[in-house]
């Protein structure tokens, strides 16, 4: 093994040590040191589906899809709360690991990795215990696409590390986008099709919603679980077009400006 060679494993060994490191301070800080703290990251999806299952059935026979309002909604809302919690991890990454920063052999794409790691495994854990617990309950029969399905959350994966690159880049040299990015995005969860089909909003309006890759993500998650639904206006490669677009300019800024960021 060339001197080249052993330098890059070292350097790729000693990343992976900083990465794992600092999913394991995270883990203490953000869930305590007990398994016990991991118990809210599934509480808490299942009290607002149940909030939304109760309140829904009430107002309307059936949902857009099946017959099953906890599964239809879950199919909504678990990709875009994977989507928001990620990527507003990423976002304060620089922020939450500034101390650190300083030290040589961390940078700051390795915060960037950790929490994106350590919170997707997260919500994959939520996603698959939330969803073998709606299918076991009420007994579906629904016919899974497994492809569909993880093709979801790649997309809602995906577009949260791009929004949460190139936020982590704004939201520190530019305090004011905080808020200015808490305004534009709260109606997301309104117009992310959480509760509705994108099929059932009429023209032009449909074509506006479509514009959003929250929508696309959502559609091809029900696409996953609902045999007979057919999306055929789903686009991932205007999503993950998207996400990896983000992704570059906000490393790019990053790149150029990290040091200035972490001195301010």
């Amino acid at each position: 093994m060339s001197f080249k060679s052993q330098g890059l494993h070292a350097r790729n060994f000693k990343t992976l040590r900083t990465i794992s490191a600092l999913m394991l301070r995270e883990m203490s800080t953000t869930y305590g040191r007990s398994p016990g703290g991991y118990l809210w990251a599934v509480l808490e999806p299942v009290g607002g589906l149940a909030v939304m299952t109760v309140a829904f059935s009430l107002a309307i026979r059936s949902p857009a899809l099946g017959n099953n309002f906890a599964l239809f909604y879950a199919t909504g809302y678990l990709p875009f709360m994977m989507y928001l919690d990620v990527s507003n991890k990423i976002s304060g990454s620089l922020q939450y690991s500034k101390a650190l920063l300083f030290y040589p052999s961390v940078t700051y794409l390795d915060s960037i990795l950790a929490r994106f790691f350590l919170n997707s495994l997260t919500h994959f854990f939520v996603f698959y215990i939330i969803m073998y617990g709606i299918l076991t309950f009420f007994d579906s029969p629904n016919i899974l696409d497994f492809g569909a399905i993880f093709n979801a959350l790649g997309m809602s994966l995906a577009l949260a590390f791009g929004v949460g690159v190139i936020n982590c880049f704004l939201l520190t040299r530019f305090p004011l986008w905080e808020r200015a990015w808490k305004i534009a995005t709260r109606p997301l969860f309104i117009i992310s099709c959480i509760f509705f089909l994108l099929e059932s909003i009429p023209q032009p309006f449909r074509d506006y919603l479509a514009f959003n890759p929250l929508v696309h993500v959502v559609g091809e998650m029900r696409r996953g679980f609902y045999a007979t639904y057919d999306a055929t206006w789903v686009s991932p490669i205007y999503v993950y077009g998207i996400s990896a677009t983000l992704t570059l300019f906000g490393l790019i800024f990053l790149a150029r400006y990290h040091r200035e960021l972490l001195n301010r």
